[in-house]
């Protein structure tokens, strides 16, 4: 029996007799990786912990301000101010935090997970043991990406209920273009796993854990900013409301978010809500065939599909990440 494998099985009975649950390389990996695994469960405790206290005080705020929620799009200007001088700072360090979370995984969990193995030579006594090098690659993604996968879920369901009493109030209300739109509901999931896996790679394929952690960071907020501009308007179709033109903000559905405004014709052709500002009186309009004002948006409803979509493209490409590490692991010398 290999000396890799007499470890394994005497710290995973050892572990098997304290606590029933893990052993042999399960209990190995968990056992190399513990100092990471153990601080990210704290965190997610504590993040959690701190969204419960934080739902508790705007809760306060709504019982002691009540409003007029999914009527329409105006929310009281003066709640909205109120509601933004007690809780905005609150939201936006919540989403500030969510929103580096997958980052946080994919450099501190994912890039270490093989890249250090290699560079410390240890990856060549596990590949050369009893222990086939494809149960050794099993294990050694499956334990990580179960925790990545229960921390993030447990932080998105905290701060989503957290978020979800107050969604026409936080941040102006403002879903789409404010961050929350990919820190609440399965995105932040599929996120997480799709950058550690893409981490585990990059560590994988240069063999260097700090120049992999740089790389994996510019990667990852690239692709957040990438995401946010080209993705995202992909996912769900604009909706768009006539108005007649001398009326003042449209009425829209509540939670709608408002995201550009035109001009437009009995025709339905539009123009920019620039056009005509130098002629004072209705000439230009006229010549024009403008009748009426348009607001396209995105309503509330649609944004758990918007989500939903986003979640299963990067769970595939996570997928097809970890099939090439799974691949490039049993075929090739690490």
């Amino acid at each position: 029996m290999s000396v890799l494998t007499r470890t394994a099985d005497s710290a995973g009975n050892d572990a098997a007799t304290r606590r029933g649950v893990l052993h042999g390389m399960t209990w190995l990996v968990w056992r190399r990786h513990r100092g990471t695994f153990l601080l990210g469960l704290a965190i997610t405790a504590l993040a959690c912990a701190v969204f419960a206290y934080q739902r508790m005080g705007v809760l306060d705020f709504l019982e002691a301000h009540p409003h007029t929620m999914g009527r329409s799009s105006r929310a009281d200007g003066d709640l909205l101010m109120r509601f933004q001088d007690a809780f905005h700072s609150t939201f936006s360090g919540d989403v500030g935090f969510l929103k580096s979370v997958p980052v946080v995984l994919g450099v501190f969990v994912g890039v270490p997970l093989i890249a250090s193995e290699q560079e410390q030579g240890t990856i060549r006594l596990a590949t050369t043991q009893s222990v086939s090098r494809g149960r050794w690659i099993a294990v050694k993604l499956g334990v990580p990406l179960l925790l990545v996968c229960v921390c993030t879920s447990l932080m998105s369901a905290a701060f989503t209920w957290l978020w979800e009493p107050a969604h026409e109030l936080a941040e102006f209300g403002d879903w789409y273009h404010d961050g929350l739109l990919e820190v609440t509901g399965p995105f932040p999931v599929a996120r997480s796993l799709f950058l550690t896996v893409v981490g585990i790679a990059v560590g994988m394929l240069l063999r260097r854990v700090v120049a992999s952690m740089a790389l994996l960071f510019v990667f990852g907020f690239g692709t957040g900013v990438v995401w946010a501009e080209r993705v995202w308007p992909l996912l769900a179709p604009l909706r768009r409301k006539l108005y007649p033109y001398d009326q003042g903000d449209p009425l829209l559905p509540g939670g709608a978010v408002r995201m550009d405004d035109w001009l437009a014709t009995a025709d339905g052709r539009v123009f920019g809500i620039g056009t005509c500002t130098d002629d004072p009186g209705e000439t230009c309009r006229a010549k024009l065939g403008i009748v009426s004002r348009a607001t396209d948006y995105y309503g509330y409803d649609q944004m758990a599909g918007m989500q939903w979509a986003g979640t299963g493209i990067l769970l595939a490409l996570a997928v097809a990440v970890t099939v090439f590490i799974v691949c490039w692991a049993r075929r090739r010398p690490l």
